[in-house]
């Protein structure tokens, strides 16, 4: 593994306005960095404005959180998060597959399965396209390869910045989608192969790639397989890659729910106009 260290800076502000006041619900944030041997903070302030009262909390996937309650009525809120990183340079196919995760389906151990059931279950059963439809035992690394490659070039980017993801079955038919629509498609065709998932969000540092499919102001989203040997493998279909150390996530889930980077509703007795406005800017720092 190179140990090469890159520090960056990441600034993310989103901000809830509504034309009039509103009640709001207790919100949960999830956009802090989550920790691992390639992540390292070195410095992070969060802010949630309108008054609120933060309490921090780690889920039920051990992911940091922050529950913010809102004691009065408002006609807006914030959200900031300013953090200092250091990545460690990974290369994204460092990794060796234990002999029952060679082929697909891997041959998840009698543990395994014990932890991975809810990631295995919960397909739609979509009709797929060849390249991601379930076709008998082949080559592990090579097929998610092929699946995430295939997306990328078959598929269109749109940017689509609330809503829930689309089925499966409407990204096919429309050709083009969001990163979490994305998700949910790859998320469908690893479950339909007996490959364990999960939801991704978090971070994308571009570095110096120009071509990917990210918009500079928001977040983004990714999954994650279980691969024995390997453990939780990063694939980002929006971009046809495997992840490496320029994909930081802040939460990992089972559904778009349980990594929404912001969640909660407003109370009132009819629908209220409002809009949501997002400012994300990760740079790199020079080294100390």
């Amino acid at each position: 593994m190179d140990d090469a260290q890159i520090p960056i800076r990441i600034d993310y502000e989103a901000t809830y306005e509504y034309d009039e006041k509103v009640s709001l619900s207790p919100h949960v944030i999830r956009i802090f960095p989550r920790l691992n041997s390639f992540v390292r903070v070195l410095d992070l302030a969060f802010r949630c404005g309108g008054g609120a009262a933060i309490q921090f909390r780690r889920d039920l996937y051990d992911n940091e959180t922050a529950y913010c309650f809102f004691p009065d009525d408002t006609h807006a809120f914030d959200v900031s998060l300013s953090a200092t990183l250091n990545l460690t340079h990974r290369n994204a196919l460092d990794f060796m597959l234990d002999s029952h995760g060679l082929q697909l389906p891997p041959s998840y151990s009698d543990a395994e399965r014990i932890q991975l059931d809810a990631y295995l279950a919960g397909t739609t059963f979509t009709p797929l396209p060849p390249p991601l439809a379930p076709a008998g035992k082949r080559p592990t690394v090579e097929t998610l390869m092929t699946m995430t490659r295939w997306m990328n070039d078959q598929l269109g980017y749109k940017r689509r910045d609330e809503g829930p993801p689309l089925h499966p079955s409407d990204l096919l038919a429309l050709g083009t989608g969001s990163c979490r629509d994305y998700t949910a498609l790859l998320i469908e065709a690893l479950r339909q192969n007996g490959i364990a998932a999960r939801l991704v969000s978090g971070f994308l540092w571009k570095g110096n790639a120009a071509n990917e499919r990210i918009a500079d102001d928001d977040l983004h989203a990714w999954v994650e397989a279980y691969l024995p040997g390997a453990g939780w493998l990063g694939l980002d279909p929006t971009n046809g890659t495997f992840c490496d150390h320029h994909a930081i996530a802040s939460a990992a889930g089972l559904t778009p729910d349980d990594i929404a980077p912001i969640s909660g509703t407003y109370y009132g007795q009819h629908s209220i106009p409002s809009r949501l406005t997002t400012r994300l800017v990760i740079e790199a720092l020079s080294p100390p």
